[in-house]
C-alpha cells in the first residue's frame, strides 16, 4: 500500500514543537513529498531556535519511519533568517555527532567557528575525492564511473556516491534497477555492481520524478548519503558531484575531509569559464585540485578512425597550465563510450582491453598516486 501525505501528517500531529504545539499546527512544515515508500519534507524555523528544534526534527523523522510502508524518511531542519538579520545561517542535521553548519561569522574564536572545523571522517573510508564540473553536459558522471572502475582495476576497494541530487545519472550508467536494502540499524546498504559499492538518490526515486528541493534539503540528502550508508571498508570513495558551485559542493567540503577534486571540462571556452569557477571554489575551501580532464576532447570516427576537433582542442590543457594545476588527460568523444554508457555497461568494464579503458586507467593511476599518503596502494 502506498503511503500518502495525509498519513504522514496524521503521524506528525503526535510530534510536539518545543512549545508543546503539534507540528501540524505550528506553521513550520514544508510540503510533504512522497515517492513510493520514501518521504521527504523540511521543518522551517528561525535561526536562533535551530538547536532546540533538532530533537523535534529527530522525533519527526522517527515517527515517519515508523509508518508501515515507509523505508526512508528524509527530514531537513532549515533556518530562515529574519528580514533585519545580517547573519544568514544554513542548518543541517546533527545526527551521529554532526553539528549544524552556520555561515554566521563570530569575532571571537573564529577558527573554531569555521565550517571546515566540523569535518569528520566516514568510518571505514580511507579517502574521499570529488569529481566535479562547472556546468552540466560535459560527461562528468560517465567519467566518474569509469575512473572509479579504473581505480578498482588498480587493486583498490572503491565506492561511488552519486551526489547529483537533481539529475542522478549513475543508475542508468550502471544499469541498476533494484532498490537498496536497510541494515538493522537503518543504514542504507550500497548496491554492489562491477566490484564497486554504489549509492545514488536515483535508487530511491523513480527515474522520471522531478526533484524540486530547496538548498537545505539538498544538503540534508547529501549528508544522509555520506553518513547513513553502510559503506564498509573502502580505500577511496569517488563522489560524482552535481554541476556548479552551490549547496551540494559546500556541504561535501564542510562535512568530510576531501583528499582532492578532479575537474571535468570540454575544450571550448564556455566550459572552461565554468571549470575555472569550480577550481576556485575548491581552492577557497582548501581542497586540493588533483587536475583537469578534457572530456570530449576530439571526435574519433568509429569507422575510419579519423579525428575531428568538434569543440576545439587543447583548451583544458592550456587552462590547467595557466592555473598551475596538473592536466590529467584527454578523453575522446567516441561512439563506444556513449553506447556502453547508455547500455549500463561502462567501457572500462565492457571493453577492458580497449584504448578508451586504457585512458581512464592511466588517469586513475595518476589519481591513485596523488592519494598515496591516504590509501594503502601497495598491498
Amino acid at each position: 500500500m502506498n503511503v500518502t501525505p495525509q498519513q504522514v501528517l496524521d503521524r506528525l500531529a503526535g510530534v510536539l514543537s518545543p512549545g508543546g504545539v503539534a507540528l501540524t499546527v505550528a506553521d513550520v512544515l514544508s510540503e510533504i513529498a512522497v515517492n513510493g515508500d520514501k518521504v521527504f519534507f523540511s521543518i522551517n524555523v528561525e535561526a536562533p531556535e535551530i538547536k532546540v528544534w533538532e530533537e523535534v526534527r529527530a522525533n519527526a523523522e522517527a515517527a515517519v519511519r515508523a509508518i508501515p510502508g515507509v523505508s526512508v524518511a528524509m527530514v531537513a531542519l532549515t533556518a530562515e533568517r529574519k528580514p533585519d538579520s545580517t547573519t544568514p545561517s544554513l542548518s543541517s542535521r546533527s545526527e551521529q555527532g554532526i553539528p549544524h553548519v552556520s555561515t554566521r561569522r563570530s569575532t571571537q574564536n573564529s577558527a573554531s567557528a569555521s565550517p571546515m572545523a566540523r569535518q569528520a571522517d566516514i568510518p571505514g573510508v580511507a579517502a574521499i575525492i570529488a569529481v566535479a564540473s562547472g556546468k552540466g553536459g560535459v560527461g562528468k558522471s560517465t567519467t566518474a564511473l569509469n575512473l572509479a572502475l579504473g581505480l578498482r582495476d588498480l587493486g583498490l576497494r572503491v565506492g561511488l556516491l552519486d551526489a547529483d541530487i537533481y539529475g542522478p545519472s549513475i543508475p542508468r550508467l550502471t544499469g541498476i534497477r533494484e532498490k537498496p536494502q536497510l541494515t538493522d540499524d537503518k543504514k542504507i546498504v550500497p548496491i554492489g555492481r562491477f566490484g564497486l559499492a554504489i549509492m545514488s538518490v536515483g535508487f530511491l526515486i523513480e527515474e522520471e520524478s522531478a526533484m524540486i528541493w530547496r538548498g537545505p534539503m539538498v544538503a540534508s540528502a547529501i549528508r544522509q548519503m555520506l553518513r547513513d550508508v553502510a559503506w564498509g571498508q573502502l580505500d577511496v570513495l569517488v563522489v560524482d558531484m552535481p554541476p556548479g558551485t552551490g549547496d551540494a559542493q559546500l556541504t561535501l567540503a564542510q562535512n568530510v575531509p576531501l583528499k582532492g577534486a578532479v575537474i571535468i571540462s570540454t575544450p571550448q571556452d564556455l566550459s572552461l569559464i565554468d571549470a575555472r569557477r569550480g577550481l576556485a571554489m575548491f581552492r577557497k575551501v582548501n581542497v586540493p585540485v588533483f587536475g583537469i580532464i578534457e572530456n570530449m576532447s576530439f571526435f574519433q570516427c568509429p569507422h575510419c578512425g579519423g579525428r575531428s576537433d568538434i569543440f576545439g582542442h587543447g583548451g583544458a590543457r592550456h587552462e590547467a597550465e595557466r592555473l598551475g594545476v596538473p592536466f590529467l588527460g584527454e578523453i575522446p568523444l567516441h561512439m563506444s563510450i556513449r553506447e556502453t554508457s547508455d547500455s549500463g555497461y561502462p567501457v572500462v568494464e565492457s571493453q577492458p582491453e580497449g584504448p578508451h579503458a586504457a585512458i581512464y586507467r592511466a588517469i586513475a593511476e595518476t589519481i591513485r598516486d596523488r592519494l598515496h599518503d591516504a590509501v594503502a596502494v601497495a598491498r
